[in-house]
């Protein structure tokens, strides 16, 4: 039998999720304000009062000319000599540049190609509807526990990501829509928010893998899946407990949630990395995992709930139609019931 169709006592995971909260919740309160305060800036950073200051040498460039040059040179230019002999890297420039020009202006727009083409699905073939009709018979699928686990996941994922893209939009969205107060009032609750509820998608993140690693180990069977596209367009394709594509998603909120949960961290607790250039790179990976788990969830939600019919009663009730069960996860349903998915004579009272 599968895990998720195990009925563990839910006192242990309770007892974990309040030692996981109250740990959290007293870092957080130790650590208080001003992490950056703990982040070590390059080796060849440069002291810039010291540097154009009173004590500067005679004939020294001025701050304003070496920003203006600094500024308008390449940001590929790693290291700009300054006056004194000393070296400054231009690795924050280039990642200035890198954030504005890609993460918040190109990046930004997968999702909303993603709305756009399910949009498009939608309309021109509609949901994808159980051929044979509901049977009235039903088989369990997924625990209170499982559903818990999932439903968990899926609220902090959500709530993340829109602070997250609050806080990304910003610039280029909100402060020309809503003006400067406004924007920096949503993006500062929106930075506290996200800051408070990252750590808890960590302990979602190792609570949806503890439930639902069995039955996500890919097969032979799922090749064939890929080759039809999962039956998009017509035509049964044969499944499992979870198909490729519910396979490729798990693995995705794992591998990518494990990135974004390190970098998380590195960018909550500086001190923890106290590299001014890892901190940075944890941003763009940070953002780039963001937006990429973003645009496939689109995906995942909307298969799951208008997108096919019958998908949602998983996650609601724990149970699925037995006429679903054998159209979309055909050997799962042999495996539980012992009967024929292909036979229509089978007798399934």
């Amino acid at each position: 039998m599968q895990d998720c169709f195990d009925h563990p006592s839910p006192r242990p995971v309770s007892q974990l999720a309040a030692l996981l909260l109250t740990a959290v919740f007293v870092l957080l309160m130790a650590t208080g304000g001003g992490f950056a305060q703990s982040v070590v800036p390059p080796g060849n950073a440069v002291n810039l009062d010291q540097t154009f200051g009173p004590s500067a040498p005679r004939g020294t460039e001025s701050a304003s000319d070496f920003w203006r040059a600094f500024r308008g040179g390449d940001p590929n230019d790693l290291l700009r000599v300054l006056p004194d002999g000393r070296a400054m890297t231009t690795t924050g420039q280039y990642w200035r540049a890198f954030r504005e020009d890609y993460i918040t202006v190109k990046v930004l727009w997968l999702p909303a190609i993603a709305i756009v083409l399910l949009a498009l699905h939608q309309l021109l073939r509609g949901p994808m509807r159980i051929s044979a009709g509901r049977s009235g018979k039903t088989i369990p699928r997924f625990t209170l526990n499982a559903r818990v686990a999932h439903w968990f996941t899926a609220v902090v994922f959500i709530f993340l990501g829109l602070s997250g893209l609050t806080i990304l939009m910003a610039r280029p969205v909100l402060v020309p829509l809503l003006g400067n107060d406004i924007s920096s009032v949503l993006v500062s609750a929106a930075l506290q928010g996200h800051n408070v509820f990252g750590p808890l998608f960590i302990f979602a993140l190792m609570w949806l893998f503890v439930k639902f690693i069995r039955g996500n180990f890919f097969q032979i069977v799922d090749f064939k899946w890929i080759f039809k596209l999962g039956g998009l367009f017509g035509g049964h394709v044969s499944s499992s407990q979870f198909n490729f594509g519910e396979k490729s998603w798990f693995w995705m909120v794992i591998l990518l949630g494990s990135v974004m949960s390190v970098t998380g961290l590195a960018l909550e607790f500086p001190w923890l990395i106290g590299d001014l250039r890892l901190l940075q790179a944890s941003t763009i990976l940070h953002a780039i995992g963001a937006v990429a788990l973003i645009t496939v969830s689109l995906g995942h939600i909307y298969v799951g709930t208008i997108g096919m019919e019958g998908a949602i009663d998983s996650m609601l009730i724990g149970e699925v139609d037995e006429n679903w069960a054998k159209e979309h996860h055909d050997l799962w349903y042999e495996e539980m019931t012992g009967k024929s998915a292909s036979d229509p004579t089978e007798d399934t009272t």
